[in-house]
């Protein structure tokens, strides 16, 4: 997929929701680091960030005042919000997009492991790769990001988002998955990610390009 292409939906997202920022930055070095860890090879290492990077475009066909309301939602606005991932699945269709990986995450990163995820129910193995491991990382930064309703960010953010990932390993999540982002998070190889690209940080604009010049802590 085009680098280019990348770049200006992420703009467009992030006009869209201004929030989505520094979560577009994580997700994607939460991604990269999963996969190296994995021992993907580099030629496929594009593919999964870009991926990361474009999860939620069908956002942009949710109504602003659904998108950005800070209070709950009501039972019909949630049944809205839960057309995103087809929507952008369309939506990258529509713009020529065929990689696999890059649609099968847009598609696929709401479904869980226990089957009562959406937009399709799938369950267990049904759901491609990609997408159970990054409900693992979307559903930690979520746990981990400032929100009208939570202020709390940091260890102590992280420690109850770990938390909440193993009670739901094996019914919402991968278990490999979570076993495999703890891992790494016990390591200290994520710490930078959410100290350093944290909702209160003065972040660069996101560019493709410039996540591999990023590098990697190890310990």
């Amino acid at each position: 997929m085009d680098p280019a292409l990348v770049h200006s939906l992420v703009r467009q997202i992030e006009r869209k929701d201004l929030s989505t920022a520094a979560h577009t930055w994580r997700v994607v070095l939460y991604a990269r680091a999963l996969a190296e860890n994995a021992g993907y090879p580099t030629s496929e290492m594009r593919g999964i960030t870009h991926g990361a990077a474009l999860h939620d475009v069908g956002k942009l066909d949710i109504p602003d005042h659904i998108l950005q309301k800070p209070a709950t939602l009501t039972p019909e606005e949630y049944e809205i919000i839960k057309i995103h991932p087809v929507s952008g699945y369309a939506h990258l269709l529509r713009l020529g997009v065929e990689d696999e990986p890059i649609l099968d995450l847009v598609l696929y990163h709401h479904e869980r492991w226990d089957g009562l995820g959406y937009p399709y129910g799938l369950k267990g193995d049904q759901i491609p790769l990609g997408a159970r491991f990054f409900a693992v990382i979307d559903s930690f930064d979520a746990l981990t990001s400032v929100r009208p309703y939570r202020q709390e960010v940091g260890e102590a953010a992280a420690e109850a988002a770990l938390a909440e990932l193993a009670a739901g390993s094996g019914t919402r999540y991968y278990p490999q998955a979570v076993e495999a982002f703890t891992g790494l998070f016990r390591q200290g190889r994520l710490d930078y990610v959410l100290h350093h690209f944290n909702d209160a940080a003065a972040l660069p604009e996101y560019h493709p390009d410039a996540v591999g010049t990023l590098p990697l802590p190890r310990r």
